[in-house]
């Protein structure tokens, strides 16, 4: 059984799990349920994205596409090209991930993650492949010559993405501010410092310097934290964290302290409402959002779309009703006016024009914009998390916990879409209550579900 898609494209250990006789296989069936013709491919700075991406690139090929290879790229840089030329594209990277791990994305020609059933199809087709171990070197309909794909490069794609960064923004005159960026030696290494400089901004650039191994070690977005002493130490006026392929975006304000994706999301949604531009006064979160950003923004009139979480389902939610902004308490913020996913550059830049147009510290915007419940998160390794939905047991203890709570806190307990494990979120009044609430949770999640392996 072939690696499947989850929440954000096929993921695991690269050579190992997700080999290039996979990648190969993945090419062909995409290749069979996406035509086209031409389709981009790109890649984050792991070691093994080459092998992967050439692989993926052959089965492609074979099935007579021609593949444009931009080199190393944002996610959301190379779903921005996808769309401004209306092809299909493959991104190469497992994202926040360790180094040894890798993935593949698939996206659609108008820039967005895969539709279900064409998810669905590009599965079943791989599943046929694999099946038949992916040989077809006597496959007497197999393409020759001149009408085998080919591979085009094209490593200045890029500068096509970083115009429309520049353009998305208007930077106000004489701003002067400086900021620390952590580039988490990915994707964004050379594309978020050449976009800082051309908008003005003064930045200490760090974890910049990709080896194909250092992606995300002790470094962005997952490890935001580390980069608070650097921006106290620089004086700077706030930091910027990104992940492994830049699609999303943790800061830190000026004292060095973590300003997550909830916070960003309120900051945006109320500057919108005052100036009007917040479309049908209501924007996208998923499940996972703190109850303090639900609360602040229904004070202020605004509503809340709920999704699962994953950016595709909150890009979706944003399309189906046509609202302009959305995203997820990790830093993924989608703004639909100009972007088809989430864009931790764009949202940086974002970020800065707010802060930059208010006048204002991201500490003060920040603090203003919501108020953070205590929340207490904890991933419960299991043998069977499928059985969840039928596990009365712990529905019981859960129903048993929202009593207690009440109105003051939330509970929310999922299987993970990527591995053998039940996802258990406590939100109450104090850390206190929220953990111990969350001890209870985990105790019946492992009695119910078994351990791992039994």
């Amino acid at each position: 059984m072939p690696l499947r898609f989850g929440t954000d494209g096929i993921r695991g250990v690269a050579n190992t799990e997700l080999t290039p006789e996979l990648a190969l296989a993945l090419g062909r069936a995409a290749a069979r349920r996406m035509p086209g013709g031409t389709f981009l491919v790109g890649r984050d700075t792991r070691r093994s994205g080459r092998m992967l991406l050439g692989a993926l690139a052959a089965g492609l090929t074979a099935e007579g596409t021609t593949v444009v290879d931009v080199g190393v790229v944002p996610t959301p840089g190379l779903a921005w090209l996808a769309a401004a030329r209306g092809v299909p594209a493959a991104m190469i990277s497992a994202s926040h991930n360790p180094f040894a791990d890798n993935g593949i994305k698939l996206l659609s020609s108008a820039g967005t993650k895969l539709p279900d059933a064409l998810e669905r199809a590009v599965e079943e087709e791989l599943d046929l492949l694999v099946a038949a171990a992916g040989v077809r070197a006597a496959d007497p309909n197999a393409l020759v010559g001149a009408a085998v794909g080919d591979v085009v490069e094209e490593p200045h794609a890029v500068s096509a993405y970083l115009d429309h960064l520049v353009t998305s923004v208007a930077m106000q005159p004489g701003m002067a501010l400086r900021v620390v960026c952590d580039c988490a030696n990915g994707a964004a290494s050379a594309v978020a410092p050449a976009v800082l400089a051309r908008v003005g901004v003064d930045a200490v650039v760090v974890a910049a310097d990709p080896d194909g191994i250092n992606i995300n070690e002790g470094c962005g977005s997952t490890h935001a934290e580390r980069l608070g002493s650097a921006v106290t130490a620089a004086g700077a006026d706030l930091g910027l964290s990104f992940d492994g392929d830049a699609d999303r975006l943790i800061a830190l304000d000026h004292l060095g302290r973590v300003v997550d994706g909830d916070h960003l999301i309120a900051m945006f949604a109320l500057d919108l409402h005052e100036r009007g531009q917040l479309d049908n006064d209501a924007i996208v979160v998923t499940v996972m959002s703190n109850l303090g950003l639900r609360r602040a923004l229904a004070a202020r009139g605004i509503k809340v779309v709920e999704t699962p979480v994953g950016d595709r389902h909150v890009a979706d939610a944003l399309e189906a009703n046509a609202l302009v902004l959305g995203g997820e308490q990790s830093g993924h913020l989608v703004f639909r006016r100009e972007a088809t996913t989430g864009d931790g550059i764009l949202t940086a830049l974002k970020l800065l024009e707010l802060v930059g147009r208010s006048g204002r510290s991201l500490a003060d915007l920040a603090e203003d914009a919501m108020t953070r419940l205590p929340q207490e998160l904890q991933n419960v390794p299991v043998a069977q998390p499928g059985r969840l939905g039928a596990a009365t047991e712990v529905w019981r203890e859960v129903s048993c916990v929202e009593a207690e709570l009440g109105d003051s806190g939330r509970v929310l307990l999922r299987a993970s879409g990527t591995e053998a494990a039940v996802r258990v979120m406590v939100e109450a009044p104090t850390a206190d209550e929220a953990a111990a609430a969350v001890e209870r949770l985990v105790a019946v999640v492992r009695r119910a579900l078994g351990p791992p392996g039994s």
